[in-house]
């Protein structure tokens, strides 16, 4: 790297994945150290010096049997601001998964905006720079900073992961709601340079109230074709089961679905597995630990995403170019 000296940091929860970045970039991660206290309190301090380092924190803000999104969220603000008062020249949160992300917006009367009161807490602490992956809306998330953002789309990883599998097939790209239309014609248009032909697209209607979701009319032709559903999140699995169902009903042969963040929920094994989607396809920097071992095996493909971060972080430390990185 050509910038200034370096250290990249990861908490425990996320040691995984932050080791593969780590080993991407060809530099071990930077020694710190946690402790427990009383009552649920913590602490996370750095063993090493980072005075005038341009300093990189990876983490995803899941929550998982040990530790909920709060606790997690709250960890990596204090470690944040620990190497902030350790006079790093430069501190740069990498969050794949950005908790509180879905709700951008006042949906009811007196909604919070947890989205711009999440980015607040990070400039508080003296953050320069957030990245994140394939923000639900990216519009919103780059409103909510003060700070530099960098928004890493995901639509190449699985280009290439789907081109080697289905290249020849009858491919249509199907949207589970009108909201994430533009995020499935990113996903369609890699598809088809890999492919190299053009695809169609549809999308199935959603309506959400008091978290029930209902709606099942699909736009668009998916008759006789395989259909690839793209969504941003996998939670619950209850907006791609109606999406497959609806894709099944119009003739749908084979439906596969994407989605960068796999967050599931334990109840997401059983909706999944009744569901009619052949092959889901997920990232892995939240490891999918609340599924059931017969859904991993039989329709689950975890994608690394190592590769994407790391070279994401080189570019930024050498002034590459991030738009040349995600146009593929």
């Amino acid at each position: 790297m050509t910038g200034g000296e370096i250290a990249l940091f990861t908490l425990q929860s996320g040691r995984s994945f932050g080791e593969r970045v780590a080993q991407r970039l060809g530099f071990p991660l930077a020694a710190h150290e946690e402790r427990e206290f009383e009552w649920g309190q913590h602490k996370a301090r750095p063993l090493e010096s980072v005075r005038g380092k341009d300093v990189y924190v990876v983490q995803s803000l899941h929550g998982d049997f040990e530790q909920t999104v709060n606790d997690k969220l709250c960890r990596l603000l204090f470690f944040l601001g620990s190497l902030r008062d350790a006079s790093a020249a430069s501190l740069t949160a990498v969050v794949p998964f950005l908790c509180y992300s879905r709700k951008d917006r006042k949906t009811k009367p007196r909604d919070p905006v947890t989205t711009r009161y999440v980015a607040g807490l990070f400039e508080s602490v003296g953050v320069d720079r957030f990245v994140t992956l394939e923000v639900h809306n990216e519009a919103a998330f780059q409103n909510a900073f003060r700070c530099q953002t960098e928004h890493l789309e995901t639509h190449g990883l699985f280009a290439e992961f789907f081109a080697k599998r289905l290249g020849q097939r009858e491919l249509v790209v199907v949207s589970p709601d009108l909201g994430g239309l533009k995020r499935a014609d990113r996903y369609r248009e890699a598809l088809a340079r890999h492919v190299g032909r053009d695809l169609p697209s549809a999308f199935v209607e959603k309506r959400r109230s008091s978290g029930v979701v209902s709606g099942e009319a699909l736009v668009g032709d998916v008759a006789n074709r395989t259909v690839l559903l793209i969504d941003d999140m996998i939670s619950g699995g209850t907006t791609l089961a109606r999406a497959a169902d609806a894709c099944r009903k119009a003739g749908a042969r084979e439906i596969l679905a994407a989605a960068a963040h796999g967050a599931f929920v334990p109840e997401a094994s059983r909706v999944l597995a009744e569901a009619p989607i052949d092959q889901i396809a997920v990232l892995d920097h939240i490891p999918p630990f609340a599924l059931e071992r017969s859904l991993l095996d039989s329709k689950l493909n975890v994608l690394d995403a190592s590769g994407l971060v790391a070279e994401a972080i080189r570019r930024m430390h050498d002034g590459g170019s991030l738009v040349q990185l995600l146009e593929t």
